[in-house]
């Protein structure tokens, strides 16, 4: 490969400021991510913290007084260090052009066991800086251990990379990166504030609480999915990587990432929980799948401060249920 670029991950968390939890499935199981640049977890023994409230410590099997998250395993060394080298072909990414990237996970020069999560071992989430473009792709594992994937970017300027993947006997790790694009088509700003509602292949899909986005509090997401004068249920939806669906949100401001995986409850098809600790806007894409297509609404939101809370909003008894 022709251009590379190298990040070194150490094993001490840095949070974006945004954290998720999603509400439990059918079976009463729940599913829990904490987003970071870096959160690794080095072995089965050690000290357990609220991925939400990081203050919050125990034991295995302990659930947080906050949140009653269940409480997840901190890394006790923080000497381990793995390498995420992204390299390019051709040396030049042109806009327009197809590109291939090869990605290498390695620790102390060998490359890094994977986890399957989501039916893949990498998902590579790409934007560009300004947030009107969105792409979600999965690295093919090659025999000398590298992954490669294709993909061409439609604009020139600033794109940014969020590598997500699972090493071994470890937690979820997000790394970020920046490319240049080449060429002379630029990307228009995004000057919405305030989406909602998406068009996309013929539904109408809505972010029911879009207006209603706010700190320091669980904060729930409803997503209604209509077509024809017809909504769409939970049992309508078909499982796309092992889930209802895909959400990715990035704050416009600072990058803040979060890839998360929502369920579906009795009243909309696509629902989960979340926490923001920063405002701000920030951009969202949800990518579902139907009659064997894959789908992808874009949502802007508006991120307010709110009052502390430390339980779950009031259930909506005509059919929100966790």
């Amino acid at each position: 490969m022709n251009k590379s670029v190298k990040i070194t991950l150490l094993a001490s968390a840095v949070s974006f400021g945004l954290l998720f939890a999603s509400c439990n499935n059918s079976n009463g199981n729940q599913h829990h991510t904490s987003d970071a640049t870096e959160h690794q977890h080095a072995d089965t023994e050690g000290v357990y913290a609220c991925p939400m409230h990081p203050e919050v410590t125990g034991k295995k099997g302990d659930t947080c007084p906050k949140c009653k998250m269940d409480l997840e395993l901190v890394q006790k060394d923080n000497s381990r260090n793995i390498d995420v080298k992204l390299a390019f072909t051709p040396q030049t990414i042109e806009a327009g052009k197809p590109t291939e990237f090869s990605v290498a996970i390695t620790e102390n020069g060998k490359n890094v066991a994977l986890d399957v999560v989501h039916e893949k071992k990498i998902h590579m989430l790409v934007v560009n800086e300004e947030l009107t473009w969105f792409d979600h792709i999965h690295p093919i594992e090659q025999a000398n251990g590298t992954n490669t994937v294709t993909e061409t970017f439609p604009y020139s300027g600033k794109y940014i990379i969020y590598t997500d993947f699972k090493a071994s006997n470890s937690s979820a790790t997000v790394n970020k990166q920046e490319i240049e694009v080449a060429g002379n088509v630029a990307a228009k700003p995004d000057n919405t504030k305030n989406k909602w509602v998406s068009k996309v292949d013929g539904y109408t899909v809505t972010l029911v609480n879009g207006n209603d986005f706010k700190t320091n509090r669980p904060q729930y997401m409803g997503i209604s999915i209509e077509k024809n004068g017809k909504f769409v249920t939970g049992n309508d939806i078909q499982q796309h990587l092992g889930a209802v669906a895909h959400v990715v949100v990035i704050g416009k401001e600072n990058k803040d990432f979060l890839h998360i995986h929502p369920t579906s409850n009795e009243k909309y098809p696509i629902h989960g929980e979340t926490r923001f600790e920063k405002t701000g806007v920030y951009r969202m894409w949800v990518q579902f799948q139907l009659d064997g297509k894959i789908h992808t609404a874009d949502f802007t939101v508006d991120v307010t401060e709110g009052t502390e809370v430390i339980e779950s909003q009031p259930h909506d008894h005509s059919g929100h249920q966790h």
